[in-house]
């Protein structure tokens, strides 16, 4: 696990779904709850994948695509 992707997860509040992952995570667990809703992880594998994912996703705009600049020129003939 990426310790940035955990940082990230655990800053989001509390009742977040990544937050809820994190501290699940942490935790040793695999059962999540959030929303009303409880997920059960297969693995603390499967639930660091989740975490990667949505931080990916998350923060997809902050990230600048690079760019190249093409120049040509024909030589003075």
């Amino acid at each position: 696990m990426n310790p940035d992707v955990l940082a990230w997860a655990l800053a989001r509040p509390a009742g977040d779904r990544w937050r809820g992952l994190a501290d699940a995570f942490a935790g040793g667990t695999t059962r999540v709850t959030f929303d009303g809703r409880t997920v059960e992880y297969r693995s603390l594998d499967e639930i660091a994948r989740a975490l990667s994912a949505g931080h990916a996703a998350e923060n997809a705009t902050a990230r600048r695509p690079g760019t190249t600049l093409a120049s040509f020129s024909r030589g003075s003939a």
